[in-house]
């Protein structure tokens, strides 16, 4: 510094303030050059390992772009093929290094966000790895997240095509009744069509004159002589349904309660007459393992009369339950009936043919007139 000084003031002007020039832009140049700060050679190599170019070019978001990147190949959570632990860690420390790097270089209105995202704001890798970014925690919880969403998802979805299936069956149903309405509406211009034509040669029938000759002419006509009291239009909707066969289901209950009846009867009937009176200890057994079955019976015969007695129209017309012991007693009565009963034509089968046996005898057995009238007249001359 010493020889500058004694150089400045031995030079003439020009010479002195052509080097002050000279010296001021080298001191520029070297203030310049102090002021950015030079990286080592680890955060290069940082730079290189997240895959980015210099530190002047790269952002915070395309440095944090490239650690997610790099996140989903290497993470050994990801579960993809790349995944490499070690290769990951040294992701992550080169992540770090660039973070560090770049608050300290950046401008102070930056340097709070970088330390929020140094500091764990910026969302964590695993959000963006396996699982479609769903659940939160440690791996097995995230999973279990995972498959409930899955769960969720598959509800959500069955959810959807029934609805769509219930819309198409509407939309198919609304075709049948449109085209079933089609042909409904056909067949009553024809009806139309057919008593428009009837009315129309009753009309000429008329006019000719056939009518006037009928026994009935000018008389009422008895529509309703069964039940005068009963409603017009209640007795032509009850003849139309009849007409038609419908049966109301009361009358279909009340018919099957009947039929169920009658062969658990028969059943029992037939049952105990095959057995004999008294029973021996075998056929006890038989009876009872038939009684056994009749009950379970007789329980679905009284379900299905109460299921009659909630939609019978009148009151007088339900019934009472069907009893076991009431139905086996009829049983034994009606053995002993029936086989008093078999007695009887017995007899009168044995009876007959004893009848039957002395006319054959009668009629077999010729009438011999000549002897006795031969012994007769000689009873006479004696």
């Amino acid at each position: 510094m010493s020889c500058t000084s004694h150089f400045l003031v031995s030079r003439s002007d020009f010479y002195h303030g052509r080097f002050l020039l000279v010296l001021s832009r080298q001191s520029l140049l070297r203030r310049a050059f102090s002021s950015v700060p030079r990286i080592s050679r680890s955060l290069q190599e940082s730079y290189r390992l997240l895959q980015l170019p210099n530190e002047r070019d790269s952002s915070p978001a395309q440095v944090k772009e490239a650690y997610l990147r790099l996140a989903k190949l290497y993470h050994p959570d990801s579960g993809a093929p790349t995944a490499d632990a070690a290769l990951f860690a040294r992701v992550e420390e080169a992540y770090r290094a660039v973070l560090a790097h770049q608050s300290k270089t950046k401008r102070p209105d930056e340097e709070k966000e970088l330390e929020d995202e140094s500091r764990g704001v910026a969302p964590q890798h695993r959000h963006y790895l396996s699982y479609e970014g769903v659940g939160s925690g440690t791996p097995s919880q995230r999973e279990r997240h995972y498959r409930q969403f899955r769960v969720d998802r598959a509800s959500e979805q069955v959810l959807n095509y029934r609805q769509r299936e219930h819309e198409r069956a509407a939309a198919a149903e609304g075709m049948l009744v449109e085209r079933d309405m089609r042909q409904r509406s056909k067949k009553i211009k024809i009806t139309q069509a057919v008593e428009r034509l009837v009315e129309d040669l009753i009309q000429e029938s008329m006019a000719r004159g056939d009518f006037r000759n009928l026994s009935g002419a000018g008389k009422p006509l008895n529509k309703f002589e069964h039940n005068p009291y009963a409603d017009p239009m209640t007795h032509n909707l009850n003849r139309i349904l009849i007409d038609n066969g419908y049966q109301p289901p009361w009358v279909v209950t009340q018919r099957d309660i009947r039929e169920t009846t009658a062969q658990i009867r028969n059943r029992l009937l037939e049952g105990r007459a095959r057995l004999g009176d008294p029973m021996t200890p075998k056929e006890r057994s038989q009876w009872e393992q038939l009684c056994a079955s009749v009950e379970e019976e007789l329980v679905k015969l009284n379900k299905m009369v109460d299921n009659y007695n909630l939609i019978v129209p009148m009151l007088k017309m339900q019934m009472v339950h069907f009893s076991s012991s009431r139905e086996i007693d009829r049983a034994e009565k009606g053995a002993r009936q029936h086989r008093l009963d078999q007695q009887r034509e017995r007899e009168r089968e044995r009876e007959r043919r004893k009848e039957e046996k002395k006319r054959a005898n009668t009629v077999a057995k010729p009438i011999n007139t000549k002897p006795g009238l031969m012994s007769w007249m000689r009873n006479l001359l004696r």
